[in-house]
């Protein structure tokens, strides 16, 4: 299933698209505080890259970096929270939030997972690796593992729809991003997450759709950017 888990295609593809936009307004003003000026600020750059690949209007990226950044006399107040636990059949789940309201966030969230699990900071994150996860198109047969070497990631696999899934060292985000369209690949997202070491596979039908289930209540909370699943295969 790889590192990131993700809904499958909705009807409604407003509603997603409008969560989508709601996610990335947040990452774009948490990024801005640290300027406002993309070339000099590596996390707005990337946030900034993956608006634009979502086509979100200009208007609203650039209304979303002015607040971040404190130029419309507005506050931000979000801040990050991560919660660990299982899923139902003791599928171990990363859940990263950005929120204004903390004690409202960790009271649904742990509505959320009474079907599951929710464990204490560490719970499972010991058995995932922290790490930079970029997906990205390949351009008339671009070879991943030679774009892998020569742009300075870590490993690679194969991702949804034909696209491949590198990782890097954290600290080599951005570098490897701006590298690999050099090597025949279009970057589609580039960002910190969560890479299982040792996947649960073998579950049933039956029981990976309670899991399926269980990872969709969790992402359609307005709070959760993104969850991270140790599960192998769909």
């Amino acid at each position: 299933m790889g590192a990131q888990w993700k809904a499958k295609p909705k009807e409604a593809a407003a509603n997603a698209r409008g969560k989508i936009f709601g996610r990335l307004v947040k990452e774009i003003m948490i990024a801005a505080r640290n300027g406002a000026d993309p070339d000099m600020n590596p996390k707005l750059r990337l946030a900034v890259h993956q608006a634009k690949k979502a086509s979100m209007p200009k208007d609203t990226l650039e209304r979303a970096i002015k607040k971040g950044a404190g130029l419309t006399g507005e506050t931000v107040n979000f801040e990050r929270a991560t919660y660990e636990g299982f899923a139902p059949h003791q599928v171990p789940v990363i859940v990263e939030c950005l929120t204004d309201n903390i004690n409202r966030t960790v009271a649904e969230i742990r509505v959320l997972f009474r079907k599951g699990q929710l464990g204490a900071s560490g719970a499972v994150s010991w058995d995932f690796e922290h790490v930079g996860l970029i997906e990205a198109s390949p351009e008339d047969g671009a070879d991943a593992e030679l774009a892998a070497i020569e742009a300075g990631a870590q490993d690679f696999e194969p991702a949804e729809e034909g696209d491949v899934l590198f990782v890097t060292d954290k600290t080599d985000l951005d570098a490897v991003s701006r590298a690999l369209p050099e090597h025949g690949f279009t970057v589609n997202s580039a960002k910190i997450g969560y890479r299982p070491k040792n996947p649960v596979t073998s579950l049933t039908p039956a029981q990976m759709e309670e899991v399926e289930a269980f990872l969709e209540a969790l992402d359609n909370h307005d709070d959760v950017q993104d969850v991270y699943v140790g599960l192998s295969g769909e």
